[in-house]
């Protein structure tokens, strides 16, 4: 094969006869209608038939060219043996027979081929990639030999490089296959002959979307850490040949951090290795290049590992990098927590708010207070440090605020109820009187227009901010919906009043019933009346829902049934009308309008009344098919009165007892939510002076380690008796006394116990020494 530098194509040699060459176009126009319609997903790898791509054209020379015109025989490819073709290589490295591979060298230098040749590649996979797919006890004798060949004759490096052309598994190159096979040998010796390190699979196999996929984070290092091969991450890593860079990123900008925390799946084995790879890279990073921030890197969407554990509700890699601490000298900065002292089962801890503090941009709790769509929120927002931050927010500035707010809201429904109450008679708008009660009543409703107008605002921006789901609504837009609907209706009804409409006085009492209804947001300022509001939530969104819905679907329907069906009886009998009119307490002389069941309002409110216990039959005494009537008026009493209240009272206790634990966990979501609302009222100067945690220089490697922390002081009673040796006031300097050249041994992980007996054995040694000197 030859190379021309100017035009930057590639000369192929081809041996291949007229009548292979008329074959293969034969084949490929056959698949012409298949390959129009759609790519096929060509299989990574099949002990059965592989389907082979057709040959590209490419600029290749062939050998027997002259051969025709000089009148020699062309040789039979299909007796001769020394002819290695595609088909040839794949069926010999898939048997790992390395005697069907005799003479390959020769054939490949006598006809100046190469293994790269696109000739022996299908959808960008060569020999290569095919013998380390069939590893046996992870060796295959083929593949060391192609190896051997291909250095040989001169292109190892675009060998061991080529990648899969298919979209499926575009990029992947053999370190990626030798790596998935857990082959060491084969990664050593592939990097050995120069194959990139960096090397990113971003086939559609390899990225997230429906379907089976293993996004691994396309790099070869990402894959040996995904795959749990620590001795694989540590020769990535430190190899003497080529080493992995772990800051670099893939298509979505994740680091190799970024990929674990993907795979993590919150299970306690997964969560084992993940934790001990993640900490393993960090380690490994820090000790080759110190002043690197592996944690800090962000990808495309913003998000560092930390953030997107948090995103993507991994809580088992989430609280495990809140509470990592690292005990050595050497990479104690790479610690979130740090032991200040310990004395019994107290333990004193300071956290690094680095990310976690609503104070920063798109933070770890912002993460989790608005993320709507993270299942298993309410448990990581009561991990360590974050139930205790939030806790010291509620008690610094949030709970005076929202007392406040309360104190406020409840000035403004008094006023409402009042003007509301006072309404005046006549055609609206009415004039404004000249006194004082004139000029109070128009200062109340300018204060309530305000209000409102607040109100509606904020719910909009409350909306935009959160943008809950439907299945989310309880916890994330109930009262911001509520709020939101009563501004629409005040704002609305001022509309009407002002040009001079009576329908405002409607949408007038709306807003004021549900203004009270909205005094409930306030219980969550409670924990128990908290709790019992979430209750109430439930169960409106929940069952009451789905029974108004199923029984106005029965409510209707019978109703225009008895609608249609009665029908009214003749009124001309005087006496029957006199009866009538004593019957509503009206006298003959006054003009009455007899209810009838042919309006459809008055039949259903009628049916409403009966699903209730309520119902009057007296005025169907006079109508046609009485008896087709009670047929349906007890079908639909069976069907509501009964079956339907009753399931709803069932369900309802159903669901208290379901959510007696769950309702804690939401109503301190939904306190956490309003926390941050109120944070973020807070003018700037306000809200650095109410920040939480202290300025701690911490000792590290790094020197004065200056962090902004949170101090949290917890009681443990199953560890208070591994944390003798850290009995120390000076925060992140405990480890000092297991130095060595220090004089006192550790103490950590040793009992009281064991301190006693210890303590015996070395007074019964004295005792027994005392007495030999004396009777020496």
């Amino acid at each position: 094969m030859q190379k021309s530098e100017m035009f930057g194509f590639t000369l192929e040699m081809d041996d291949r006869t007229e009548e292979e060459k008329s074959r293969k176009k034969a084949e490929k126009k056959a698949s012409v209608f298949s390959m129009s319609q759609e790519a096929p997903k060509a299989p990574m790898d099949t002990d059965y038939q592989e389907e082979m791509e057709n040959t590209k054209p490419q600029i290749r020379f062939n050998l027997n060219f002259d051969k025709a015109i000089r009148g020699v025989e062309q040789p039979d490819n299909k007796k001769d043996n020394k002819t290695y073709n595609r088909e040839r290589l794949f069926k010999a490295v898939a048997s790992r027979d390395v005697r069907q591979l005799d003479g390959l060298y020769q054939y490949l230098h006598q006809n100046r081929k190469k293994l790269s040749d696109s000739l022996y590649q299908s959808y960008g996979k060569t020999v290569l990639m095919k013998g380390l797919l069939h590893l046996k006890d992870g060796k295959n004798e083929t593949v060391d030999l192609i190896i051997n060949i291909s250095e040989r004759i001169g292109d190892i490096k675009e060998f061991v490089n080529a990648a899969y052309t298919n979209s499926y598994y575009k990029g992947q190159t053999a370190l990626h296959i030798a790596i998935e096979r857990r082959s060491l040998h084969y990664v050593e010796l592939l990097v050995s002959k120069g194959a990139d390190i960096h090397a990113k699979a971003c086939g559609k196999f390899f990225q997230p979307h429906d379907g089976p996929n293993f996004y691994f984070g396309e790099l070869p290092l990402s894959l040996a850490a995904c795959t749990n091969q620590p001795s694989m991450v540590d020769f990535i890593m430190e190899n003497e040949y080529q080493r992995a860079k772990a800051e670099l990123t893939d298509s979505h900008g994740n680091t190799v951090l970024h990929a674990l925390v993907g795979v993590a799946d919150n299970s306690k084995d997964n969560t084992e290795f993940v934790t001990r790879m993640y900490d393993r890279i960090l380690k490994t990073t820090a000790s080759l290049h110190p002043k690197l921030k592996l944690e800090d890197i962000e990808n495309h969407n913003g998000l560092t590992p930390l953030k997107m554990a948090a995103k993507t509700g991994k809580i088992g890699i989430f609280s495990h990098i809140l509470r990592r601490e690292f005990h050595e000298s050497h990479t104690k900065h790479l610690s979130r927590k740090f032991t200040e002292w310990v004395y019994g089962p107290v333990h004193c801890s300071l956290y690094d708010l680095a990310s976690l503090d609503s104070c920063e941009r798109n933070t770890v709790m912002e993460i989790l207070v608005y993320g709507s769509d993270i299942p298993n929120r309410h448990e990581m927002l009561q991990k360590e440090p974050l139930s205790q931050l939030l806790e010291e927010k509620w008690k610094k500035f949030a709970g005076p605020m929202f007392l406040f707010n309360f104190l406020g809201y409840l000035l403004y429904l008094i006023i409402f109820t009042l003007i509301a109450y006072n309404k005046k008679d006549g055609k609206p708008p009415f004039p404004i009187e000249d006194d004082l009660p004139g000029y109070l009543y128009v200062s109340g409703q300018l204060l309530t227009l305000l209000a409102n107008c607040y109100f509606f605002f904020s719910g909009i921006i409350d909306m935009k901010r959160k943008r809950p789901k439907l299945q989310t609504l309880l916890i994330d837009g109930y009262y911001e919906i509520l709020f939101f609907v009563q501004g629409v209706f005040f704002l609305s009804s001022t509309v009407l009043y002002l040009c001079g409409q009576d329908e405002y006085l409607s949408l007038l009492v709306l807003c004021l019933a549900l203004s009270w209804v909205n005094i409930l947001y306030y219980s969550r300022g409670l924990r128990h009346m908290g709790i019992y509001s979430v209750m109430i939530q439930k169960m409106i969104l929940s069952d009451i829902l789905r029974f108004l819905f199923v029984y106005i679907v029965f409510l209707f329907g019978f109703s225009a049934a008895v609608v249609s069906l009665l029908i009214d009886p003749p009124k001309n009998n005087a006496t029957e009308k006199g009866k009538q009119s004593r019957l509503f307490g009206h006298s003959e002389n006054q003009n009455c309008v007899e209810p009838t069941f042919k309006n459809i309002s008055y039949t259903t409110l009628e049916l409403f009344k009966f699903t209730i216990g309520m119902g009057d039959m007296e005025f169907i005494q006079h109508y046609k098919y009485k008896e087709v009537f009670y047929v349906l008026l007890i079908v639909y009493i069976i069907l509501t009165y009964i079956l339907l209240l009753n399931m709803l009272i069932a369900l309802m206790n159903r669901t208290v007892e379901r959510i007696t634990n769950e309702s804690t966990s939401i109503w301190k979501l939904q306190r956490a939510v309003t926390i941050l609302d109120m944070e973020k009222r807070l003018p700037c100067c306000l809200r650095k002076s109410f920040r939480c945690g202290v300025q701690k220089k911490l000792c590290t490697a790094l020197g004065d380690d200056s962090r902004q922390c949170f101090r949290v002081e917890e009681v443990n009673w199953n560890k208070w008796n591994i944390n003798l040796g850290k009995i120390n006031e000076d925060p992140g300097c405990w480890d000092h006394a297991q130095t060595p050249g220090s004089d006192t041994p550790p103490q950590r992980g040793r009992s009281w116990r064991q301190l006693i007996l210890e303590g015996s054995r070395r007074w019964r040694t004295y005792q027994s020494t005392e007495t030999s000197i004396t009777e020496v």
